[in-house]
Parts: structure tokens; sequence; C-alpha cells
């Protein structure tokens, strides 16, 4: 594998950091927040990265607005930003003496206290970006057999990147355990790493499933507001993706529970002890690892959309559905070579009428299937809803 690849939220950020005093690039731990901006501060003369978790950098920070003030003409770049609560008031003084562009670049792995905390303190000063571990569209050739590879890895850099398969593998189980054993409770859930272990192995056997709060709960003797605690905590981390059911105006009886992914699929493979890329295309778990790898790569890439699926009681279903303004985008995703609709989607298309409708299945290629719908591989998708603009 590569030793680096450049991420396709670089010009994004760019472009934030020329329009606003301050940038908050969120993430969930290890996805490349810090390997990314030290290689975007490379390009910044002068530009200076301290790390909050090293004692010697938070020690340059005894008085913040001195070391403000001494490197006022530098990018000042702010790793785990959130473990120093007390620095946003700090920083929103700092930013209204010169509300010059490109002055703060701040990291943090996603906490609702972090987001918080900041929007509070630098609201109207700050814009938000949130990275992801590498999606599909960053790294892979696009050949069925890479693209496999990639799916059972996953997308955390350390274990897309790694020598081997077996190397990626231990990576993932050891950073398993680092989440579980110190990551969580330093972002503020004080929960055992047992029961966070059990609760998250849970999760990742309803990958793709229709989240029901009390089933889980009883399996696991949670009330069903301790799940949704814990569901919202692992949301707010970005370890966990709770996609909306869609809940437009039809005269039909509609799922309005959410479909539940763990949005790692190398670390959803991790917890389901899915050893290989061949374990994985014969385990039962394929198509909705395949089908949750899309959804993040597709909500990833068009973020300006907002995201949905959409099921109803006699059996009309989408995987997504993506919405803004009166447009509408559907999709369904098959983890077979040769994609074919059913029953269920043609039903989901009369409903909805969308403008086109995609079947993303493990192909090279694009070809129609209807005048309004297409079955091709997932960069193919990407490139085709770009167009749609």
């Amino acid at each position: 594998m590569q030793g680096y690849i450049e991420r396709k939220i670089t010009p994004l950020l760019k472009d934030s950091l020329s329009r606003f005093p301050a940038v908050v690039l969120t993430g969930s731990r290890q996805c490349g927040k810090t390997r990314l901006a030290r290689q975007f501060v490379q390009s910044m003369p002068g530009a200076v990265v301290l790390d909050l978790e090293n004692p010697r950098d938070l020690a340059k920070l005894a008085d913040p607005l001195l070391y403000f003030e001494a490197n006022a003409r530098r990018l000042v770049c702010l790793d785990e930003v959130q473990l120093a609560p007390d620095i946003f008031p700090l920083l929103r003084a700092e930013i209204d003496r010169d509300r010059r562009p490109g002055r703060f670049l701040l990291l943090g792995s996603a906490s609702k206290a972090l987001v918080n905390r900041s929007a509070e303190s630098l609201a109207g000063r700050i814009e938000y970006l949130e990275l992801s571990p590498f999606l599909a569209d960053e790294y892979l050739p696009g050949s069925p057999p890479s693209m496999l590879e990639g799916l059972w890895r996953g997308g955390y850099p350390e274990s897309a990147l790694a020598f081997d398969g077996q190397t990626s593998l231990r990576w993932r189980d050891a950073f398993v355990r680092s989440l579980i054993e110190r990551d969580l409770p330093m972002l503020g859930n004080r929960v055992s790493p047992l029961a966070w272990r059990r609760f998250i192995t849970m999760c990742s056997h309803l990958q793709g499933q229709v989240l029901n709060s009390a089933k889980l709960g009883a399996s696991l003797d949670l009330s069903g507001n301790a799940v949704r605690a814990r569901l919202e905590f692992l949301q707010e981390a970005l370890l966990v993706r709770l996609l909306p059911a869609w809940a437009g105006n039809l005269k039909r009886r509609l799922v309005k529970a959410p479909k539940l992914y763990i949005r790692d699929t190398g670390l959803c493979h991790s917890l389901l002890e899915i050893g290989s890329p061949d374990h994985l295309m014969g385990h039962p778990a394929f198509g909705s690892s395949w089908e949750g790898w899309c959804v993040e790569t597709i909500c990833d890439s068009f973020a300006n959309w907002a995201p949905f699926f959409y099921r109803s009681s006699g059996g009309a279903e989408l995987d997504l559905v993506l919405e803004r303004g009166p447009r509408r985008i559907a999709f369904e995703f098959k983890a077979s070579s040769v994609p074919a609709p059913t029953r269920g989607f043609h039903a989901a298309l009369a409903d909805l009428e969308p403008e086109r409708a995609f079947l993303v299945g493990i192909v090279d290629g694009a070809y129609p299937v209807s005048a309004t719908v297409t079955a091709c591989g997932l960069r193919e998708c990407l490139e085709m809803v770009a167009r749609l603009g």
C-alpha cells in the first residue's frame, strides 16, 4: 500500500482558512487529522503545531494570550484542543483583536463538549470541517480485488496503508482496545470497558439494520434510554451513523426508526472477527458491509444533500435517498458483480419519483437499466452524481 494519500478535504481546508480566522477540523481518533494538518502546514511559512497531549507543548500555553501575541503573524495549529477547554474564550478575545483569516487551525476528536464550547465562544468567527477515515474515492484504483481489500481494511490510515492484511487486522484490534479503554473515557463517558465492548460489538452485528432500541437494550440488559444515550455518544465521536428514515407526506405506512451503521467498515469487521477479504465474501455481513461503505462514501462526498433511507410497510425500500430542495436521488447497494433491481426497489421509485436512481455493485463501468436507473460501480456512481450538480 502507498505511504501517503492526498485527502480530498485539503482544498476545502485551504479555502476555509482563507476566509475565517479559525477553522475546527473534527474527526474520530486516528482518522488522520494530525497527519493532514502537519502535511498542510508545511506549505505555510512559520506555522506552528502544538499537540496538547504533549506536556511540553501544553506548557507553552501557560500564558495563551502571550503565546498568541508572539505568534500573531503565523498559523497556530492546536491538536487535541478539547483537552484545553478553557482556551476557547481566550481564542475569542484574540480573534476579536485581530480577525485576519487563517490564524488558527483547531484539531479535535469530535465530542459534544468540544462543539458546544467552541460554538459558544467562537460564534461567527469559525468554520467546522469534518474529516472521515479514507473512503472509497480517496485511495482505491477501482478494480474489484482492490475494492474488496479496501472494504475489508476500512479507512483508518494505519489500517488502510498497512504493509499487509495481518498488520492491518492487528492494528484494528489494538485500536478497538485503545478506543474502549482510553479514548471513549477521555471523551467523557465512564461506561466500563467490558460494557462498551459488548455494546459496540452488538452494534456491529446490527450493521445496516433498522434500529430497535428496546430489542438492543433487552439483549444487553439496558433501558431504551441508556441505549439511546450510548448511541448518541458514539455518534458524537463519529464512530456510528444513525441514518434517518424518510418521513415525507405519502399515503403510506413508513418505517420511522433510523438505520444503524458502524461508520468504518474495517472497525466493524474487526469487531465481527472477519479475518480476511475472502472471509468477508463468505460472511453474512458482506452485503450490509458494502452498503455501509457506500453510504459513508456518498454521504461524505455530497454533504450538502440530506441523507435518508426509505422503507414502507408494504416492502418498498431504498438504501439511501439524497434530497436537496425539490431534488431527489435514490440508491440501492448490492454486493454483487451483477446488481439486479428488486420489486421493492421499483415500488420505492414509484413512491418517491427521484430524478435519478443507481444500483451500485462491485463492478467496473456503468450500464442503463431503464431511462432513469443506472447500474454501476461506486466510483462511477460518484462521478455521475457529481455531474448532476
